[in-house]
């Protein structure tokens, strides 16, 4: 009988894995994400991975073609189970939180105020960055009928926040406004604004003398071309962007109100975070359920990179046929930061592992007082694991330097007490488990910041 060959593990492209030290500077940054998210008075919800396809279509653009569908796969027709094309994982958080806030909005107290830290799926080309699983962290606000401007510059100055905790360097938040080009786009004569819009959003891309012929492809003439490539050249730290649109001569109302909408967060900003909100009328959001204001976050240096950070205000992706829950977010993409922070610059941590002491065994029939001193340890916050085995005490020091635990606790031999060594140096105090705690910075894992050329 012959031997079943064993398969071959092969990495999945686009579905990051860390090991346990980078893995500990992920949980750094998600904490630093949810505290600070929280110190704004954002609650956390969870929705369900998957909805059903009719309502992921349509709303992300670009990434309609990019969704997974989801099916089981003993399902047969007739068995009560959707069909396979009705269910598709999320490709981000925005689509099924509109649902969540229609599904529950008998529930929910107004300005509803949310953050969510969770995976999405979409199935694009892995590359540096770019992942088909994902995990994204966002805030929104939503309110019943009408939805406060000022929220849509408190939004961005929240993440703001959040990036100046992390070490990844200076950054700037673009911010532009929907109804800027919409205004400006019917102004030339141009009434297909989601199709010119889609086309300008690929400026970073492509450049401007391809989004120019893609733009007259579709039905612009040279020199209407040329009018939006002008708007969307226009960028400013201050209020002057206003007159450099002014300046290329074009009216409408609705441009009015988007240069007005605008100024008012770049403002805001200036009084509060001078220099982070940056007027950059380049900056489109290809998703088709934006109204308001848009945002995009570059790392100063990195911007070949692309943005790390974006969202926006929507009015109307979140009704039930009778109410609208107009509102305003922004989603942090954590596995894309980190895919520069960790997966280029090599940001780790202390050690692979939360473990502060190894409590170490004289022989298994010591294993008891081993676990009581553990627990002790333990109920004071020191994180403390007991040795796996009884080996020579050379042995289990070995064992807790591989680990990088720091501190190996030893038991009192007759007429002694116990003793705490640190491995690192070779210091060796009398120590009990209900007084003795580490230095503050041993208790957990720190961060490692790579040495010169890292950004922070």
């Amino acid at each position: 009988m012959s031997t079943p060959k064993a398969s071959k593990v092969m990495p999945l492209s686009g579905f990051p894995e860390y090991l346990p030290a980078e893995r500990i500077a992920e949980q750094h940054v998600l904490d630093v994400i949810r505290r600070t998210f929280e110190l704004h008075g954002f609650a956390s919800v969870e929705t369900r991975a998957v909805e059903p396809i009719e309502r992921l279509v349509g709303k992300g653009g670009d990434a309609d073609k990019e969704i997974y569908g989801v099916h089981r796969l003993a399902a047969r027709p007739g068995e009560g189970e959707r069909a396979e094309t009705e269910l598709g994982l999320h490709f981000d958080l925005t689509v099924p939180f509109a649902r969540y806030v229609v599904e529950n909005a008998g529930k929910l107290a107004f300005p509803f105020r949310r953050y969510q830290i969770q995976k999405a799926w979409r199935g694009e080309r892995p590359q540096e960055g770019r992942y088909r699983e994902f995990t994204q962290a966002d805030i929104d606000i939503v309110d019943v009928g009408e939805l406060s401007p000022h929220f849509e510059a408190e939004i961005p100055l929240v993440v703001a926040e959040v990036l100046r905790l992390l070490p990844i360097g200076d950054f700037r938040i673009q911010v532009n406004n929907r109804r800027i080009p919409e205004g400006f786009y019917l102004g030339i004569g141009l009434t297909d604004v989601v199709g010119t819009l889609r086309v300008v959003d690929k400026l970073d891309k492509i450049g401007p003398d391809k989004v120019a012929a893609l733009l007259v492809e579709a039905g612009a003439t040279p020199e209407q071309a040329r009018q939006c490539l002008d708007l969307a050249g226009i960028r400013s730290e201050d209020l002057s962007f206003v007159d450099q649109v002014r300046a290329l001569g074009i009216q409408h109302p609705v441009l009015e109100e988007g240069l007005a909408a605008l100024a008012a967060v770049i403002s805001t900003g200036l009084d509060l975070a001078p220099g982070t909100l940056v007027a950059d009328l380049r900056i489109a959001r290809g998703l088709d359920y934006y109204t308001g204001a848009v945002y995009e976050t570059q790392l100063v240096g990195h911007e070949s990179y692309g943005s790390i950070c974006s969202g926006g205000r929507y009015d109307s992706l979140a009704s039930d046929g009778r109410t609208t829950y107009p509102g305003v977010g922004i989603s942090i993409g954590v596995s894309r930061l980190l895919g520069l922070v960790i997966g280029r610059w090599g940001l780790t941590a202390s050690r692979a592992t939360p473990t502060a002491v190894l409590v170490a065994l004289t022989d298994e029939s010591a294993r008891r007082d081993a676990l009581r001193t553990a627990a002790a340890l333990r109920a004071r916050g020191i994180a403390t694991e007991v040795s796996p085995r009884a080996d020579r005490f050379g042995k289990q020091i070995r064992y807790a330097d591989r680990r990088g635990i720091p501190y190996v606790w030893f038991p009192a031999a007759a007429g002694s007490s116990d003793q705490v060594k640190d491995i690192r140096t070779g210091d060796q105090v009398d120590a009990d488990a209900v007084s003795w705690a580490p230095p503050v910075e041993d208790l957990t894992p720190a961060l490692v910041i790579p040495g010169p050329g890292f950004p922070a």
